[in-house]
């Protein structure tokens, strides 16, 4: 019962990765009329030309990490090495964190790297959640709040794209989120035989995070869905 319910949510993930580069498209397909249309000045030609880049660091990065997502689960589920699992997954991790810092302060940040690294995210934490209910069923909570958050996320996120053309980054609620849980993801990794009080109190911290982010997520995607139509009314 529990791997089918995790197939099915593993499924419902894949569908919001496809309604986000959906919406990616719609995005580049705006852009592109727009700059059909108009001229810019020279400043803000090189703010988008920044923001339009495919070929960045952190892009790189962000591919990089979900060519790691089988390396890391046929570690885990066939090798069934969790050293190597463990290494795997921290360097995921780390590269997560780099290609953030690289993109704020080397003038990196792009509209495919907002939506790109999420993805990135989202792929190898659903991953390694579904790897580790072959050991811990409890497992299932983190994921199917996932799930849950990425398709609500989806579904307004690309609202938000199709009416206002903005694509909003990752907030620190959605970093502190993602590092819980790594942390709690790796915790079980390496500790082999972790004692289950410890594991539903690393787990419990997690689902509660990820609540918390679900919430200011959809408060600000909704607020900006507000704001338009209050404009358009205007």
């Amino acid at each position: 019962i529990v791997a089918h319910s995790a197939y099915y949510l593993l499924c419902m993930l894949y569908m919001h990765t496809c309604m986000v580069l959906k919406a990616s498209y719609h995005l580049w397909q705006m852009k592109r009329k727009i700059g059909e249309d108009e001229r810019m000045k020279s400043k803000e030609e090189n703010t988008n030309s920044a923001r339009s880049k495919i070929l960045t660091i952190p892009n790189m990065l962000s591919f990089f990490r979900l060519c790691l997502i089988p390396v890391f689960m046929w570690l885990y589920c066939v090798e069934r090495d969790y050293i190597w699992t463990g290494i795997v997954l921290i360097i995921s991790g780390v590269t997560d964190t780099v290609d953030g810092f690289v993109a704020r302060h080397f003038n990196m940040v792009s509209d495919l790297g907002k939506i790109l690294d999420p993805i990135a995210d989202k792929m190898t934490q659903a991953a390694m959640l579904f790897c580790m209910l072959t050991r811990f069923p409890l497992m299932i909570l983190p994921l199917g709040l996932m799930v849950l958050k990425e398709f609500f996320m989806g579904v307004t996120g690309l609202l938000v794209i199709q009416k206002t053309g903005k694509v909003f980054g990752a907030e620190w609620h959605g970093k502190v989120s993602t590092w819980l849980l790594y942390i709690m993801m790796i915790l079980h990794v390496f500790w082999f035989n972790i004692p289950d009080t410890v594991s539903k109190v690393l787990i419990g911290v997690c689902v509660v995070m990820m609540a918390i982010s679900l919430v200011l997520y959809g408060r600000q995607n909704l607020k900006a869905l507000g704001q338009e139509e209050k404009n358009t009314e205007d």
